[in-house]
């Protein structure tokens, strides 16, 4: 049976792509990072995690992504996933200097053996849709910030994941690139329909991006708030400039001051005008 046709074998698209139970993890230091998360992320979905660094954020990705491992409680993926796979977008951009922006594109490709026609085809197809095409014999040391982690979600997309998670991507960038970054992020996430939990810093790129945004607790880190984001996507950048705006991102920050003491809530947004 063909890959194309696995991808709706024995899958229930009204099932959440990643379900998180009851997760708690205890490094082998004692240091007590997660207690008691429970989430869950619907297909084309894109939900955003806050909170205080050290609460857990990344772990939970690491968790979800098979790179560490829950103390307690369960992770669960959609089945689809073995065949369509994830995509996992890093702090850094994690690119090989010795290799040109095609080759780094090209490298997931290689290491599951795609044949090399067909990742060079799939390589300018996604070069194309991140704004690159025009910097595929580039290295990376000729890149701006902004263009190596285009070249990072490139390369993920190449594997056409159906789930991304995204490691605060975007907060070592200036505000313009970042800004800029959000906006290409929102236009991939609709054009490719995969599923995002992203990891942020930033109150306004989580408001801006999501809908909804998950509060974490200091470590050890829990939900204790969920935030609905009424905007439809495709979302106009100018959406920033409204006073909705402004409210939901003060709802979001209000949320992180009390979450040290605060137990779980979740804010019903008003409509936007």
């Amino acid at each position: 049976m063909a890959a194309e046709d696995l991808k709706n074998v024995g899958v229930d698209k009204t099932q959440p792509i990643l379900e998180f139970k009851e997760v708690s993890k205890t490094f082998s230091d004692g240091t007590h990072t997660l207690d008691n998360v429970s989430l869950s992320l619907g297909r084309a979905e894109f939900v955003s995690l806050v909170g205080p660094s050290g609460c857990g954020k990344s772990t939970l990705l690491r968790i979800a992504s098979n790179l560490d491992t829950a103390t307690t409680g369960s992770v669960k993926l959609s089945k689809d996933l073995e065949v369509e796979g994830m995509g996992y977008i890093f702090q850094d951009a994690t690119l090989m200097p010795w290799r040109n922006v095609r080759a780094n594109v090209e490298l997931l490709g290689e290491l599951y053996k795609v044949p090399k026609e067909q990742r060079r085809k799939k390589a300018n197809e996604v070069l194309e849709l991140v704004g690159l095409n025009g910097f595929s014999q580039h290295y990376p040391a000729a890149l701006s910030g902004g263009m190596k982690m285009r070249v990072s979600i490139a390369r993920a997309l190449t594997m056409e994941p159906k789930l991304f998670m995204f490691d605060e991507p975007f907060g070592a960038l200036d505000q313009i690139t970042r800004e800029r970054l959000n906006e290409e992020t929102l236009r991939l996430f609709k054009l490719q329909e995969f599923a995002g939990l992203f990891v942020t810093h930033s109150v306004n790129e989580a408001v801006f991006l999501s809908s909804r945004v998950l509060v974490m607790s200091e470590r050890p880190g829990r939900i204790v708030a969920e935030i609905k984001i009424p905007f439809e996507y495709p979302r106009n950048p100018e959406i920033r400039y409204l006073p909705e705006f402004a409210e939901l991102a003060a709802t979001v920050s209000e949320a992180l001051r009390n979450s040290s003491n605060q137990s779980f809530e979740s804010v019903a947004p008003k409509e936007p005008r």
